[in-house]
């Protein structure tokens, strides 16, 4: 037996709709970064993008588990001195729903070149309506079972 390690050119990785409504955003986050990275295919090579493209929609119906909606705290540092910013996450929602998802999965992803390119792939849309409707993305569905 062989070990199949796959080339940078081998691999199509297709297109994936998640759909976010009502999905707790670390269990979806978890999904979404397995994705990008390929582990749900037989063909994942550690150090090659041979994950799918990502496409999320209805950001702004993710949900938080317990108290993360008021008690989690994003930072932010803008360079300067006195310059850490602090934001909670409803109040990050409410301002912009698609960083929540998008800081959650780079929070998951390998920090360097390699993660950095598989974050490109990844498009988070707060509504129903997404441009991507060409690729034909196959839909995964992250509702809670209650």
């Amino acid at each position: 037996m062989k070990t199949y390690l796959a080339k940078t050119g081998e691999i199509d990785g297709g297109c994936l709709l998640f759909d976010a409504s009502e999905a707790p955003v670390g269990r979806m986050a978890v999904k979404i970064a397995n994705a990008l990275r390929g582990k749900d295919k037989p063909t994942y090579t550690p150090h090659i993008v041979t994950g799918a493209f990502v496409v999320v929609i209805n950001a702004e119906k993710a949900v938080f588990t317990g108290r993360k909606a008021t008690e989690k705290v994003y930072q932010e540092y803008t360079g300067y001195r006195s310059g850490l910013k602090h934001i909670t996450s409803k109040e990050m929602f409410e301002k912009d729903p698609t960083r929540i998802i998008k800081a959650a999965v780079w929070g998951m992803l390998p920090h360097g070149r390699l993660g950095r390119q598989l974050f490109r792939n990844l498009k988070v849309y707060a509504g129903a309506e997404h441009p991507h409707a060409a690729q034909n993305p196959v839909k995964v569905s992250m509702a809670r079972s209650k």
